[in-house]
């Protein structure tokens, strides 16, 4: 039963890197599996041992750069961040795929405002094509907009991931400015998923449930058997 439950969650886990394969900043997962034993369980199960899912790690590796030519399309080279505003607080992406609100407003897909080292990056109404630089100031036409803020952390893996590639990062991870950061124009970052070798993993881990699935069975209709057969003999 606990090899069903961590495999369960690890195609969750796989599930969802497939299902982010084309989302752009996307980061893949690789799961894990602990040992856990259980002691207390008396000398006939004394060295009984369960599996339970492992922390994920997150591979942080740079996805692939595709242009889009699109001017709010802004992908990242190097390490580091775009801020961003939400309603639960600050949250960190390398999803450069951003919208003008009617406002002028600069934000994600869903409406959430892309900071600049002063607050939101506003634009106006665009009277002219929107440009950035490799040092991440924005323009429209030849009039700056802002610098858009990018930052980074000495250790990714405290950051958490969230719903379309954002991370919160804990209160004990403090965001430095990103160095060595060039802000690319009219591209995105890829998804760093490579559905071949998550399809791969799907397969094995799928199999393994299967495996075990047929191995609980077994092992019920032969207690069934043993019940019935000895309880008739009673």
């Amino acid at each position: 039963m606990s090899g069903l439950r961590t495999r369960l969650e690890q195609l969750d886990r796989l599930a969802g890197d497939i299902a982010n394969a084309k989302t752009a900043g996307y980061k893949a997962e690789r799961v894990t599996t602990n040992a856990v034993e259980r002691p207390n369980f008396g000398r006939t199960l004394q060295a009984a041992v369960d599996v339970a899912p492992g922390p994920g790690h997150l591979d942080f590796r740079p996805g692939s750069m595709e242009r889009t030519g699109r001017d709010l399309d802004f992908a990242l080279e190097g390490r580091g961040f775009f801020v961003i505003d939400t309603p639960q607080g600050t949250r960190y992406t390398r999803n450069g795929n951003f919208s003008l609100a009617a406002d002028g407003t600069v934000t994600t897909a869903d409406g959430h405002a892309v900071q600049t080292e002063k607050g939101p990056l506003k634009v106006g109404k665009a009277t002219g094509p929107v440009s950035v630089a490799d040092d991440g100031t924005v323009s429209v036409g030849t009039k700056a907009a802002g610098k858009l803020r990018i930052v980074d952390f000495d250790d990714y893996s405290t950051l958490q991931r969230e719903d379309l590639g954002r991370f919160r990062a804990p209160g004990t991870a403090a965001p430095v400015d990103a160095e060595a950061t060039t802000v690319r124009a009219g591209m995105l970052e890829a998804s760093n998923v490579s559905v071949v070798d998550r399809m791969v993993a799907l397969t094995e881990v799928a199999r393994g449930f299967e495996a075990l699935q047929r191995g609980l069975n077994i092992l019920s209709t032969e207690l069934d058997g043993r019940a019935i057969t000895e309880l008739g003999r009673r």
